[in-house]
């Protein structure tokens, strides 16, 4: 990685640094190719660069962006569609079309751009974004259930992208605390205790999932999209059902578990009623096979981590058999 501390002064546009909130950073969102995106220029004013010189530290480090999964070029006829959407002289003299940064680029960005300067503008991105994200859930109306699923989705490979780089950066003292703010306050890491033992929730339920070699029997009245994302890693040979009378606010629909077929088609899910007889969470691996486990959950997976739980592995399964025999007798779920 190049060092630009030097930089940043010399191209920095010391005039005028953007304030960065929720209202300034909605305006500099476009969506261009099915992606939201930034562009160069307007986050060059965010970080206190030229144009030139920020795509300079992007040069820099292209290795980290490859892929139009992180950033592409605007085309022409692009450039002049957003041209034509938002009239602003600072759009004026531009010889080429600028680069836009999608979602994932703009966290790689993040660990990029170094310095005082860098650090405290990234800070206040991540709680512009994270404020846009409460506004997001606080207007659920105003927006479809395909698109708050996408957002959890995008949410959720974020946090895997993040936590890589943050071990990779975690020997780089100016990054390394604005990483740990960067995970725990963005991401919102959530823990529960697994069998005694501290352990992030989504860690703790992708670990057991992974365990099961035929079947995951799920048992929960109290389901929602986190159900689901919690299950997008589980092979394509291992069978799901979801037994609930899906209750509650924020229930799982029909049009959240389609948008999930839609993205995750290995996943093998079907979903059964309880019927109302259970009250507490289980998870149940490879129901009487020699590799059976049977897990017994304090909350729902949908708020996991959300509040102080416990899941722990029973060492008895058969005591649960006349129970799961019970339940793969019941009638299908109908999601709405």
């Amino acid at each position: 990685m190049s060092d630009n501390k030097g930089t940043e002064k010399k191209n920095a546009v010391t005039t005028e640094i953007a304030i960065i909130d929720e209202h300034t950073i909605r305006d500099m969102i476009y969506e261009v190719r099915g992606e939201k995106v930034m562009l160069d220029f307007e986050l060059a004013e965010i970080y206190g660069y030229s144009t030139t010189a920020f795509n300079q530290q992007v040069k820099n480090n292209i290795e980290k962006f490859e892929g139009d999964d992180f950033c592409f070029y605007l085309t022409k006829e692009e450039f002049k569609n957003l041209i034509s959407k938002k009239l602003t002289s600072s759009w004026g003299g531009r010889r080429k079309p600028p680069r836009a940064f999608t979602e994932s680029g703009l966290y790689m960005l993040m660990t990029v751009l170094r310095g005082e300067l860098a650090t405290r503008q990234s800070r206040a991105l991540i709680r512009a974004f994270r404020a846009m994200k409460d506004y997001i859930v606080e207007t659920q109306g105003m927006i479809t259930e395909r698109d708050i699923l996408r957002l959890s989705v995008q949410t959720a490979e974020n946090t895997d992208a993040i936590r890589k780089l943050e071990s990779e950066m975690a020997t780089k003292d100016d990054l390394q605390k604005f990483m740990v703010n960067f995970s725990e306050s963005y991401i919102g890491r959530e823990f529960l205790i697994l069998d005694g033992k501290m352990i992030e929730a989504e860690v703790a339920y992708r670990g057991i999932y992974e365990k099961a070699k035929k079947t995951i029997y799920i048992v929960d009245n109290y389901i929602g999209s986190r159900t689901l994302l919690l299950l997008r890693e589980v092979p394509k040979k291992v069978k799901v059902i979801i037994f609930s009378d899906n209750l509650g606010y924020g229930k799982l629909t029909l049009a959240e578990f389609t948008t999930f077929q839609n993205e995750y088609p290995d996943v093998d899910i079907t979903f059964k009623r309880t019927n109302g007889k259970f009250h507490d969470r289980f998870i149940v691996l490879d129901y009487k096979a020699k590799s059976e486990k049977i897990y017994h959950c304090g909350c729902s997976s949908k708020d996991a981590g959300g509040r102080t739980t416990a899941i722990a592995q029973s060492s008895c399964e058969e005591m649960y058999h006349p129970m799961v025999d019970g339940l793969l007798g019941n009638g299908t779920l109908r999601l709405r």
